[in-house]
This record gives C-alpha cells, structure tokens and sequence, in this order.
C-alpha cells in the first residue's frame, strides 16, 4: 500500500483531529496545516490547528488562520494527532502529543519515521505538494481557499520558485492552484510587499554585520539589535537571502541571538553544498538549498564553530 493510501485509510478511520507543526512556523507549515484542515473538514471530519508560536504577520492574511490555536498544550479528546514538517514530536514544542495516534507528513531529506503512520516523500517541493496529492486520493474539492493555502506554501517553501526540488511537477502543482482560485499577485503582495517597519529597520542591522569569505557570506543580529528595533523572531525570516544574493557566494548563514542565550543559524546555498546535511551535524535539518539549527552561545563563539565547520567542508570539496 502506497504511503499516501496508508495515511488516508488512517483518517477515514478516525473523526477527530489535531493538526500542529514546528515551532516557529513558515509558510509551508502554516498553509498546509491550514489546506489539511480544509480537506479533513470536507471529509466530515472535526480539525483544530494548534501551534507553539503565533501566526506571523505575513501569513494571517491566508484563510482561517484565525482559527489557528495558539498553546503550549494540546487537551482536546483527538482520535489522532497529524504532525506536519516535523522529525520528532519534540520540534512542534507542544505538549500532550505523545498520548495521540501520530500521523507524520513531511518532505525534508532529513525527517525521520517517529509516528504511528509516516509519509515522508523527500521528493516533494513542499509538504503542501504532498496535502494536495492527499486531496487527490480522497477525491475532495479543492476549493480557493484551500488552493490560496497551498499556493503560498509552495511558494514560500520553494524560495519563490528557486529552490531544489523545483522541477515541471512543481509548476504544474502551481499551475492547478491557480486554477482553482488561488491569487499569485495578491498572495505575492502579502508575502513579500507588506513586512512591517521592524524587519526593514532589522535588515539595515544585519547587512551593518555582513562579513565575506571567498564563496561564504554570513550576518549576525544581536539582542540589542532586536530591542533597538522593535523587531519580533518573525523578522528574522528570509534576511538570510540577501546574504546569498551577492555573486561568488555559494553559502550564506545568517545568525542571531535567541531570548534564552542561545543563538539560531539559518543557512541557504545556491546548490552546491548540501546545507541539510551540514544542519543536520547540528542537530537541525531543513532543505538541500535551506536549512537552520541551534546552538550554544554567546554569539562569537558559535559564529566562529559554525564557520570553521562550513569552511572544513568546502574545503574537502575543492
């Protein structure tokens, strides 16, 4: 029996569901959990979307996302929980999962099989690629709420269309979605022209900070940087790029201190270094192209752990 199959005799079985993802959730995790919650609706079933962490403003445009819960703990009486993006129940930092039939959906090379059921297709553009592939099986209406979900979870997770898988069957996907409803300009326009006064004043502090290596470029934001300007974690996101535009540059990692001490590395390649693989050593994980971790701090010092790693490992290429 195919994995999808596996997944869909499960939820025929059951009525009542949870559906979460990782902690600190982009698009993919956000647009799919929300797509899922659509098509298990559909399907006559009962769905709530719990997360650890707030919706981020880009993405509270994307329907029903109002209706996503914000906690630290799962109560609900759920027949199953199903885990979107995630290699362990630990990532979606919620408790009370343990206690659920586990249904497990992601695409990155680095998941691992922890649930009851697991799908995991590394193949995939987008674990949104996937939920749509499951709409397919269960032969529910994508309707163009449904399909503005998905659409902005392929295109967040793709890195606008750039990143590895990306291939025919992606456009296609993308190509369908328009098809049954979904806006590319006005889901452009709320992804990408409508970030708040804080990430761009955050981005001048981190491009201050941009330092470069031959093909390696890196940026590191403080907690003083983030009080300074009133920016929130979900500024952070995507900064890491512009690192990575420049020409010559082959890896970019952007760094910044965490609340807690300790400091987060998001890190993007232009393909030739497998960066899942290098967050991986970390104990993160994430895309060929696009990948994060955390680590000890204070900030130098893993600033300069994390670039003597990545300079081993260009080196052992050249």
């Amino acid at each position: 029996m195919h994995q999808v199959e596996q997944v869909l005799q499960q939820i025929e079985q059951r009525r009542q569901f949870v559906l979460t993802s990782h902690a600190r959730p982009d698009g993919d995790a956000i647009g799919s959990a929300l797509a899922l919650a659509g098509i298990l609706r559909k399907m006559g079933k009962t769905v709530e979307v719990v997360l650890s962490d707030i919706v981020p403003v880009i993405y509270k445009p994307l329907p029903f996302s109002d209706t996503i819960i914000h906690a630290s703990h799962v109560n609900g009486k759920y027949e199953a929980a199903v885990i979107l993006e995630c290699d362990s129940v630990q990532r979606t930092r919620l408790q009370g999962l343990e206690q659920q039939f586990l249904i497990s959906i992601d695409h990155h090379a680095t998941s691992k099989p922890f649930a009851n059921v697991n799908w995991i297709d590394p193949s995939a553009c987008a674990t949104a690629e996937m939920i749509y592939r499951l709409a397919m099986a269960a032969r529910v209406e994508i309707t163009p709420e449904i399909a503005t979900c998905l659409y902005t979870a392929v295109l967040t997770d793709t890195g606008s269309f750039g990143y590895a898988p990306t291939n025919a069957r992606t456009f296609e996907l993308a190509k369908q979605l328009v098809e049954y409803g979904a806006d590319p300009p006005k889901i452009a326009q709320n992804i990408y022209f409508s970030n708040p006064t804080s990430k761009m004043r955050l981005l001048g502090a981190a491009l201050s900070s941009l330092h470069r290596e031959g093909s390696i470029t890196w940026m590191t934001v403080t907690r003083a940087d983030m009080d300074r300007c009133d920016a929130l974690e979900e500024d952070c996101e995507g900064l890491v790029n512009y690192a990575l535009g420049i020409s010559g540059v082959e890896v970019a990692v952007f760094f910044r201190e965490t609340a807690d001490g300790r400091v987060r590395a998001s890190v993007r390649s232009k393909g030739a270094v497998n960066v899942a693989e290098f967050a991986e050593d970390f104990g993160g994980g994430g895309h060929e192209c696009a990948s994060g971790f955390s680590l000890d701090g204070p900030l130098p010092a893993a600033t300069d752990r994390v670039l003597a790693r990545l300079r081993e490992g260009l080196s052992g290429m050249s």
